[in-house]
């Protein structure tokens, strides 16, 4: 075998890991730049096992060797290699732990790219996995002040959550959306982010819900005052006067064309029900809700 056989070049390096009665301290150093060596050499040949297994021993090198960012970068290479080997459970391992590693050098923008990477891999595979991980690489942009990086995490999520057909939890998170802008004073994504709330809930069936969402989006005077709202305004009264024709050419305005494609999906379909009915169980539900609050 030559001398650069990947093979022999992980061997070695092992070797230099392993105490022994000649040996009684490991060389991390030299092990882990063949690790790296061999990663490289088995990812040339396609050898994706073994370079995932040998960039793990290069990641745990440069973690032994003080140097998270290198130890991190290494975990992201075998977690992509864990999923061009459709190893879902390891892709979620490696690249949390990487996002872990850049924690440890105070770089949180990394490491929620991280989680957002594992998120994009998993979409189709395991879309709960997915959208656990892109909340979590959110979190950490949050927790940063830098909510303005994650618009892009929030709308992932949201589709991700419209295909598994939680459309609570999608308007949930375009809200958080809405939130986040609002705190960056992005303006147009906020009123673009209650607008789709609102569509997201109509295609749902949940009239009742659109409209609380509405009122209580609209105690935001950004909101209040824009484009968004004047469409929202229109689709809800289409809906309350049980008019189709308007509320499909309300779907098709310019205004929801300027929204994301899922979102601009679900407002072409609309409406998805039976809009007398939603309007007589809205009516309904405000009936309860006066008798409710009668003291007589």
């Amino acid at each position: 075998m030559s001398s650069s056989d990947p093979n022999k070049l992980i061997s070695k390096a092992d070797k230099l890991t392993k105490l022994s009665l000649t040996r009684w301290s490991a060389d991390w150093k030299s092990a882990t730049l063949l690790y790296e060596q061999a990663a490289n050499g088995f990812r040339v040949s396609k050898d994706y096992e073994k370079a995932k297994l040998a960039f793990e021993k290069a990641s745990k090198g440069q973690e032994m060797l003080a140097s998270p960012w290198d130890a991190a970068k290494h975990m992201e290479s075998a977690a992509a290699l864990a999923k061009e080997l459709r190893n879902w459970t390891e892709v979620i391992d490696f690249y949390r732990r990487a996002s872990e590693l850049y924690m440890q050098c105070d770089r949180p923008q990394p490491a929620s790219d991280s989680l957002a990477k594992a998120a994009r891999a998993l979409e189709d595979a395991l879309p709960d996995d997915a959208v656990q991980l892109y909340t979590d690489a959110c979190v950490i942009l949050e927790d940063d002040g830098k909510e303005q990086m994650a618009f892009d995490l929030y709308r992932a999520a949201a589709s991700v959550y419209v295909k598994l057909e939680k459309f609570t939890d999608a308007a949930t998170f375009l809200l958080r959306l809405g939130l986040a802008a609002d705190k960056c004073n992005a303006r147009n994504s906020q009123c673009k982010a209650y607008l789709s709330a609102i569509i997201v809930y109509l295609y749902a069936h949940d009239l009742k819900q659109a409209e609380k969402c509405y009122n209580d989006c609209s105690q935001i005077d950004a909101f209040l005052r824009s484009d968004q709202n004047r469409c929202a305004s229109k689709l809800l009264s289409a809906y309350t006067e049980g008019d189709v024709e308007e509320i499909k050419r309300v779907g098709q305005s310019s205004t929801i064309s300027n929204l994301d494609n899922v979102i601009i999906k679900l407002a072409r379909k609309l409406p998805t029900g039976d809009v007398a009915e939603l309007k007589e169980e809205a009516a309904k539900g405000e009936e309860e809700a006066l008798d409710e609050n009668d003291l007589t």
